[in-house]
């Protein structure tokens, strides 16, 4: 049976985070206690955001690992950090965190369906001020 790719278990509200590495590991820590991912790809979010940030515009970011990190997927999921007071991100504030984990392609599909919700500013707003889980999972109701 293939786990749901975001349940209300990979969301978090609310998070207070100091730093970009904090909250790339933060991000990835849920991956891995949801059984998404080894714990190795967490190393693998951090040196993909070495190579090019995963800031992708209005207040968001989608840490993911790096290509040879794909064996440590065990499953495709994402994981929703929600953080008001923002964290830099290269001199940009993120406020939300969207962590993937992809088999195979699956990350590419789950990608278009992400940046067609980021990329209305009244979505960005919602999941900002989002005061529970299953508002952000209905407003990401096309992944699963």
């Amino acid at each position: 049976m293939t786990k749901e790719i975001l349940t209300a278990d990979n969301i978090v509200l609310g998070a207070n985070l100091s730093s970009k590495e904090e909250a790339i590991r933060f991000t990835g820590k849920i991956l891995v206690e949801n059984g998404y991912v080894e714990a190795s790809y967490v190393e693998k979010m951090l040196e993909r955001e070495e190579i090019t940030s995963t800031y992708i515009g209005n207040n968001v970011a989608i840490p993911h690992g790096t290509d040879d990190a794909k064996k440590a997927v065990k499953e495709t999921g994402l994981s929703v950090v929600i953080t008001p007071s923002g964290v830099d991100f290269n001199g940009n504030t993120v406020n939300i965190l969207i962590g993937i984990a992809g088999k195979g392609d699956e990350h590419l599909e789950i990608l278009s369906k992400i940046a067609l919700v980021c990329a209305e500013e009244e979505n960005i707003q919602k999941l900002i001020q989002a005061s529970s889980k299953e508002e952000i999972l209905n407003l990401f109701s096309g992944v699963n």
